[in-house]
């Protein structure tokens, strides 16, 4: 080959190489339409929320070259186009409109924009020229609106991101996004407003990946199968509370599943056994669900879960020791259910646990002896979880501890010495259990603690309040309810933390901490229960000024206030309570921000000033039991809109109770009793549907009796003793008329006519048990939160009512109780047999009226009845024996009446004395000295003889001088002399021996009196 051949060879070798080797460059107008869209926005750092985030655009420049070497930017290598835009975090802010030049890149594979700020404009309808995309993330970068038909015309896309804008899929519906995007694989819609139900056809997508449906306003019943795709790994339904579904009852064995979040939905039933064949899950939330039942013991099959929630759940039974394979785990949250049983000693298993809490379950009395292997723990949280003994001293393993939570438990023993050794110890909450003996010195080389709770518990000791103040970091602490005995003198070297949450009430104080001169960040302060006395100083006005909404002082020996400003200065404060002390002169004036006022059981005085109308937050408003007085201002009615408790009793309030009560009443409790208060009762507080207590008694009241209250759906107790109520009391309007009512007291008043039977009919809150009831006593719930706590306060309502004959004073009103005291008026006739039905009730007082006729039996059916006085009545005849059936019966009085025969004997009967009975000259038996059946002692006369008996007398006199019996098939004739008849001892033993044999025979008389002469006379003339 010679040497000019050769050249040309190596010429078109070197040819090829250039032409056939090299990368082609980017196409100038695709170059231009990147530039001119870089152009549309300007770079700005809140745009994008990444800690990864930086501005790839920045460096795109028009003499930059070739743009397939810019960042982001991705090309084709045979023909040069743009196929690829990755501008993810890019700090890109400003519109997007389809006239943006990015819809030139018809080429385009992959458009990732996500994290950047588009400021809430809509996808534009341009995205349709981006017919070869198969990726498309649009999530986290501002958009809003309707999403368009045209994201449909992409029907290449295998990812498609939109999650976490303010965007609806209505029109188009999810259904036919699915129908046209048939090819997906991964779909992210979080936080995009879908609103309907979960198409089945979604259970077609066999090569699905993930799906990410969370916070969609989804509803309806989730499909079964979705969950049975055969290559989905990412399953996210979270933050759909109105979707429903159940767990797949069979799971193939081996599913690729590895990550399951149902949270805050509304799925239910249990969790399958076949919850194991998710072999490979790492990440499953099931927390604030509806699920119930027993762990699955497959549990214990997901050996690489590393993150388990299910918090918030029914979960019940013992927890599966199973629970200890998953070894892998760093993240376990079992509180909020009803788990029971022992905590599983397998948790010792559970090595590299970061994350642990099984608060708030029923568990056995366990201990903590499974403590102590989890030396990885940061959070541990085992409050009211029933845990008994002692604190371990294996706790002190927990090196790397930070939030530490054995709070409401019954956990006795000392605070372990060693805790001090838990440097990281950021939180400590102990408070609520048994744990005694002094706080550990220990305790207050935790360098890096914040808040410290050891309230309510039986700890012991002196201690320097200065030991606390040297610990820095210290923001909140909280040592109430004990027995310590806090030393008040601090250094002027220490230079205190500044507190937020400040609880030192029951800690023997006698004066103000000086040291809270200085606190001017403080929200919460307690100094309840302590010895302080005096004045309350004027430095104290300036403790936590700006920052102060909790405030408890009640419960001291205060007597006044030192330079008292016009308005309370804590411009932030809710919570304001002096209760139980010497205070004299008038009420602190409250800032408009006051949400609950009580300054109860003091000596203030004067009137309550205009400043009140402006609480427009209030709920509680207590000025019980002080020398208050003037009339009360009409804008305590309007203040209902938000007020839920009014206490004033026990004051010198005159005047007519405030007329006008908003349609939005939101009244609970109301007592204005003992105060001398006229005119009616206002109409208007028939608009307080919340309203449960109303105590209206010891005023001057001028009124017939409110029925217009009966339409009171939630109304439990109502008195109006010892005023000025008269007339008839009526029929109710409706069925459902103080249908919740258990508590009435009308005593003490005027009242005529019958009694109100027909209201005995409808009060079915005393004939049938709330069994839904959660607590044990009446209260209204007055709790409250803001952004940083959250009060859970509970007002407890209080009754004075007449018990075992003097007035009784109920600080707490049990939530069983049924009373019914009608005294002291002037009722007349019959007691109904229908109070039978109030079977609930437990004291019932008809005593001082004008009632006549029998006492009625079916008084011995009501089988709670704790107190029964019909005293200083005209009742006649006997008493029931059916009454010795009441077990319950402690106080009974029916002195003063008309009651003739013998007294029943047995249980509670045996233990009542003659005061109950006196009155009553025809009763006999014990405890009167009276014997029944005694021929030494005569008939008196002066004992009237019941209806039917005077009826048998006179058929007697008509029918001549004998009275022939006849009985059946015995053929017994028994012959009277008329003159023996008449004489009142042998009158009385005649109908005994009758009587006897009458009931021997069944004749059993009326239902209602038992035995009578006339009932026999009526059986023999019939024979």
């Amino acid at each position: 080959m010679d040497s000019a051949f050769q050249l040309t060879l190596l010429h078109l070798l070197v040819l090829f190489s250039l032409v056939c080797g090299a990368k082609p460059l980017c196409l100038p107008d695709e170059r231009t339409a990147l530039l001119q869209f870089k152009q549309s926005f300007i770079i700005h750092e809140s745009a994008s929320t990444s800690p990864y985030a930086y501005p790839k655009t920045q460096s795109w420049k028009q003499s930059g070259g070739d743009c397939c070497s810019w960042n982001g930017v991705a090309c084709d290598n045979n023909t040069g186009h743009v196929i690829g835009l990755n501008l993810i975090s890019s700090y890109l802010y400003g519109s997007i409109n389809s006239s943006t030049t990015l819809f030139r890149l018809a080429h385009l594979r992959s458009l990732n924009l996500a994290d950047n700020s588009f400021i809430y404009s809509e996808i534009p309808s341009g995205i349709r020229n981006l017919s070869r995309l198969t990726l498309l993330d649009l999530s986290y970068s501002h958009l809003s609106g309707q999403v368009p038909w045209e994201i449909l015309e992409l029907s290449m896309l295998e990812v498609l991101d939109l999650s976490g804008n303010s965007l609806k899929l209505w029109k188009p519906g999810f259904r036919s996004l699915l129908h046209k995007l048939s090819n997906l694989k991964e779909l992210y819609l979080a936080d995009v407003k879908i609103s309907s139900s979960v198409p089945s056809l979604l259970a077609n997508f066999s090569s699905l990946t993930v799906l990410n449906l969370s916070n969609c306003e989804l509803r309806g019943e989730f499909p079964t199968g979705i969950f049975e795709l055969p290559s989905l790994a990412f399953l996210s339904l979270e933050l759909n509370q109105e979707l429903s579904g159940t767990l797949p009852d069979k799971v193939p064995e081996n599913h690729p599943l590895l990550i399951l979040s149902l949270a805050s939905t509304s799925f239910s039933g249990q969790l399958p056994e076949s919850i194991g064949n998710f072999s490979s899950m790492e990440h499953l939330d099931i927390s604030n669900c509806r699920l119930s039942g027993k762990l699955p013991y497959s549990i214990g099959n997901l050996t690489q879960l590393k993150h388990l929630d299910l918090f918030s759940n029914n979960f019940s039974g013992p927890i599966p020791s199973s629970i200890g394979n998953l070894n892998q785990l760093e993240f376990l949250e079992f509180s909020e259910n009803k788990f029971s049983g022992q905590i599983p000693s397998s948790l010792a298993n559970l090595t590299l646990l970061d994350y642990l809490s099984l608060a708030a379950n029923s568990f056995d009395q366990g201990n903590l002896s499974w403590i102590g292997t989890q030396t990885k723990l940061t959070y541990l949280d085992l409050s009211s979880t029933n845990l008994t003994a002692q604190i371990p001293s294996s706790l002190q393993n927990l090196t790397q501890i930070t939030y530490l939570y054995l709070s409401s438990n019954k956990l006795n023993g000392r605070i372990p010495p060693r805790i001090g050794s838990l440097t990281k110890l950021i939180e400590i909450k102990f408070y609520e259990n048994n744990l005694s003996g002094p706080i550990p010195y220990s305790i207050f080389k935790l360098r890096n603690l914040e808040l410290l709770y050891l309230h309510a518990n039986q700890l012991n000791g002196a201690l320097n309040l200065q030991s606390f103040l040297e610990l820095k970091k210290l923001t909140r602490l909280e040592l109430s309810g004990n027995n310590l005995s806090l030393l008040t003198n601090v250094s002027n070297n220490v230079v205190p933390p500044k507190f937020k949450l400040l609880g030192l009430s029951s800690c023997n104080l006698t004066e103000f901490p000086s040291f809270l001169r200085g606190q001017d960040e403080l929200e919460i302060l307690k100094l309840a229960d302590n010895k302080i006395h005096g004045q309350i100083p004027s430095w104290f006005w300036g403790v936590g000024e700006q920052t102060l909404q909790y405030l408890d002082l009640g419960l001291n020996s205060l007597t006044g206030f030192q330079n008292l400003p016009a308005v309370l200065p804590w411009t932030s404060l809710t919570d304001f309570n002096l209760e139980f002390n010497m205070l004299k002169g008038s009420l602190p004036r409250p800032p408009p921000s006051i949400s609950s006022y009580r300054v109860a059981n003091n000596h203030l005085s004067g009137e309550i000033p205009p400043i009140f109308c402006n609480l427009s937050s209030i709920l509680v408003l207590d000025l019980s039991n002080n020398n208050m007085t003037g009339m009360l201002p009409p804008c305590l009615a309007s203040l209902a809109e938000s007020l839920e408790v009014l206490n004033l009793q026990s004051n010198h309030f005159t005047g007519t109770i405030p007329p006008t009560y908003p349609k939005n009443c939101w009244l609970a409790m109301m007592d204005i009793s003992r105060n001398q208060l006229q005119g009616r009762i206002p109409r208007s507080l028939a608009h307080c549907n919340q309203l449960e207590e109303l105590i209206l008694g010891n005023n001057l009241i001028n009124d017939s009796f409110p029925y217009w209250l009966g339409g009171l759906p939630k109304l439990k107790v109502l008195s109006l003793r010892s005023n000025r109520l008269h007339g008839v009391i009526g029929k109710p309007q409706t069925k459902s008329d103080f249908s919740k009512l258990q508590v009435i007291d009308l005593s003490n008043n005027r009242l005529t006519g019958k009694l109100p039977f027909e209201y005995f009919n409808v009060w079915n809150a005393m004939k049938i048990a709330n069994t839904s009831s959660l607590s044990q006593y009446m209260f209204a719930n007055t709790s409250s939160q803001n952004k940083n706590y959250a009060w859970y306060a509970y007002y407890n309502y209080t009754v004075t009512l007449a018990n075992k004959g003097r007035d009784l004073r109920y600080e707490k009103v049990p939530d069983s109780i049924a009373v019914i005291d009608l005294s002291s008026n002037e009722f007349e006739g019959e007691i109904p047999e229908s109070i039978g039905d109030l079977k609930l009730i437990r004291i019932l007082n008809f005593s001082n009226n004008n009632l006549a006729g029998r006492v009625p039996f079916s008084l011995g059916e009501i089988s709670n009845l704790e107190s029964l006085d019909i005293s200083r009545n005209n009742l006649q005849g006997k008493i029931p024996p059916q009454l010795s059936k009441l077990n319950f019966l402690a106080t009974f009085n029916v002195s003063y009446n008309q009651l003739a025969g013998p007294i029943p004997q047995g249980a509670q009967f045996n233990t009542f004395n003659n005061d109950s009975f006196e009155g009553n000259s025809g009763l006999c038996g014990y405890p009167l000295s009276k014997k029944c059946g005694n021929p030494g002692v005569p008939f008196s006369p002066a004992t009237p003889l019941a209806p039917d008996e005077d009826e048998g007398m006179w058929r007697v006199m008509k029918f001549g001088w004998t009275i022939v019996l006849t009985g059946y098939g015995a053929g017994l004739i028994v012959g009277i002399s008329l003159g023996w008849i008449f004489d009142p001892w042998k009158y009385a033993c005649f109908r005994n021996v009758i009587g006897k044999w009458a009931l021997s025979k069944g004749w059993n008389g009326s239902r209602r009196e038992g035995f009578s002469l006339t009932s026999v006379w009526k059986k023999v003339s019939q024979n």
